[in-house]
């Protein structure tokens, strides 16, 4: 028997995902809440295997009463449903802990299926927001100049050779050379000025007279 609680503002909602799953002889609803503040006194007083938690909520929302839930040291597995599916949402509830996040499309077998494999401590995530994570996690990480590179490519953009952006900064002509080939390797462009316009649009350094 998976004992869970359910957690919405919206009475309405919480209502329907409690009819919903109230049928299913091997799940047991000990507790319903309409905040997160309730949400997290439940999980302590019933210490259930899954609370259900919806993300906008009045007093704690969902991800704040997740990392409280969380931090109780039961137990207790959270399992996000909601209507949200931004990056920064799905972010921040996983960051929270939370070991599923559902959308309130999902069917009710996608539902039951969810809760007991979230008792079971598996990650659940809705097809879309599985989606939206790889591609997240398929994006090139974004690229850095070091202080000492920004200087060197601000002094390219000045119009400065490399002896005289040695002599701004204080080294030699051949450190200018080697943060300069660095610098192309990062942007992945094989001239001075391609490296500048690169920068400029990537705001990795200043204008000319805005500095």
């Amino acid at each position: 028997m998976t004992r869970i609680i359910v957690a919405d503002d919206h009475t309405v909602m919480r209502a329907g995902v409690v009819a919903l799953l109230a049928p299913e002889p091997d799940i047991d609803i000990v507790g319903e809440a309409a905040d997160g503040r309730q949400a997290v006194e439940l999980a302590g007083r019933h210490q259930p295997d899954v609370a259900l938690l919806d993300l906008r909520m009045p007093v704690l929302d969902g991800v704040e009463a997740t990392a409280e839930i969380v931090a109780g040291g039961g137990n207790t597995r959270v399992l996000i449903l909601t209507t949200y599916d931004t990056d920064a949402d799905i972010e921040r509830a996983v960051e929270a802990g939370a070991i599923g996040y559902l959308l309130k499309d999902a069917t009710r077998e996608q539902l039951v299926d969810a809760i007991h494999a979230a008792a079971r401590g598996e990650t659940v995530l809705a097809p879309r927001v599985a989606q939206r994570l790889v591609a997240r996690m398929r994006q090139p990480a974004p690229v850095t100049l070091t202080v000492r590179e920004a200087e060197v490519l601000n002094g390219v953009a000045d119009g400065l050779s490399n002896g005289d952006i040695g002599k701004r900064l204080v080294i030699a002509e051949a450190t200018v050379k080697t943060h300069l080939l660095r610098i192309f390797a990062k942007l992945d462009v094989s001239d001075r000025t391609h490296a500048v316009v690169v920068a400029l649009d990537r705001n990795l350094i200043t204008r000319p007279g805005r500095r």
